[in-house]
């Protein structure tokens, strides 16, 4: 049996009991789990182990990668910009980045970026992964590159391309670099362990990704017998030119390795950011209200941000998607605690939220990545705090 560290507030016992089943029945190796309330620590667990190979135990302050989780950090510091009045959503992206008017996109505004709506979701001609971690060869190829469709006509998920379109626009606004600014502005005020570009100081704290494949292969099955509503995302995995692929392969190789040094020092505003669960839980809780005298967005700013941009089919994850501006909103397949709530998941497992109705904040790191629709870990966790509100 995997032994829980830390603590819960009377009425949140479900949410210990729901960590510690994780571990028992759906395959946690090394997580941890946060949430705040109006501003307070209510639950603070931990557990398992950091690193299978060496044996190391998952601490307190053991950092994870949290993949697309990320995007709620990034997310928060842009609308930072705009409650401080340096960035306009609505204006066009080319205002604050000349370059990126090129192949047609000078009319294309900020809020598309953070919405998943400007169509560059894949490159002609991937960038070596040395230079995409280095910045600036990524962010003129995107600069260059003509959108996938017509932009503002359709959403698609920019999964890895997000991080440095939209990282160039706080770059561009701020003068600093995503993670330079996520460290100076939302961080250090808070306290946060948490990091969009790892200091090598931090390297021996972080915690060793296990990757689960999937139970079933789909694309191996054929089509006559996959279920009708998964039969156009498989055949969209099958075809390597569909955007489904073409969206993860903006690098040579296209692989990347998230456990490497190098992957984990770059700014991936998109998909590498590391932290605790607790830092996750923290800043949301800023984002909604006040967190010892920090509160990091006004309610306009707040409002504005999470007021819903784009809804239906996504043309890269060809299943419904929902975002505000840089947050996703609730859907179905998308485990939050009420119909005003704002957050991001992240690969395999991992999330980040707020739900400003019921003041809760939410953050869920782990070490295990499952892939497919059968990890039940973080909704179980979210259903537990959700029993807590009912």
């Amino acid at each position: 049996m995997t032994m829980i560290h830390g603590e819960v507030a009377a009425g949140f016992e479900p949410v210990r009991q729901a960590f510690e089943a994780n571990f028992a029945q759906h395959g946690d190796v090394g997580a941890a789990v946060c949430v705040y309330q109006y501003g307070q620590l209510v639950v603070d667990l931990w557990g398992g182990a950091a690193d299978l190979g060496t044996g190391r135990p998952w601490t307190k302050d053991t950092l994870q990668l949290v993949y697309s989780a990320t995007k709620g950090a990034t997310a928060t510091a842009v609308h930072m910009l705009v409650d401080r009045g340096q960035l306009d959503l609505d204006a066009p992206v080319a205002k604050y980045w000349p370059e990126f008017a090129a192949s047609g996109k000078a009319d294309i505004p900020v809020r598309w970026l953070l919405s998943h709506r400007a169509g560059l979701v894949a490159l002609d001609e991937p960038v070596p992964l040395a230079d995409a971690l280095a910045w600036h060869p990524m962010v003129a190829a995107l600069a260059a590159q003509r959108p996938q469709w017509t932009p503002g006509t359709a959403h698609g998920y920019h999964g890895r391309t997000w991080g440095w379109l939209v990282g160039e626009v706080i770059r561009r606004v701020s003068g600093r670099s995503p993670g330079r600014f996520f460290a100076d502005e939302i961080a250090v005020p808070l306290g946060l362990d948490f990091f969009i570009g790892l200091p090598a100081s931090e390297r021996d704290r972080v915690s060793r990704i296990v990757y689960q494949p999937p139970n079933v292969d789909l694309t191996a099955v054929p089509p006559a017998d996959l279920p009708e509503d998964l039969r156009e995302l498989v055949a969209a995995w099958r075809d390597p030119n569909s955007l489904s692929n073409r969206a993860f392969a903006v690098t040579d190789p296209t692989e990347i390795d998230f456990n490497s040094p190098e992957v984990q020092a770059a700014e991936l505003p998109s998909s590498n950011g590391i932290g605790t669960a607790r830092s996750l839980a923290r800043m949301y809780a800023a984002v909604i209200g006040e967190v010892d005298g920090v509160r990091l967005l006004s309610a306009e700013t707040l409002a504005s941000a999470t007021k819903e941009q784009a809804w239906g089919t996504d043309q890269v994850m060809v299943l419904p998607s929902r975002f505000g501006s840089g947050y996703m909103l609730p859907t179905g397949d998308n485990p939050m605690t009420g119909p005003k709530a704002f957050g991001h998941t992240g690969r395999g497992g991992s999330l980040g939220f707020a739900d400003p109705e019921h003041g809760i904040a939410f953050g869920y790191a782990m070490n295990k990545i499952i892939s497919g629709s059968d990890d039940v870990r973080a909704s179980s966790l979210v259903e537990a705090v959700r029993r807590y509100l009912t």
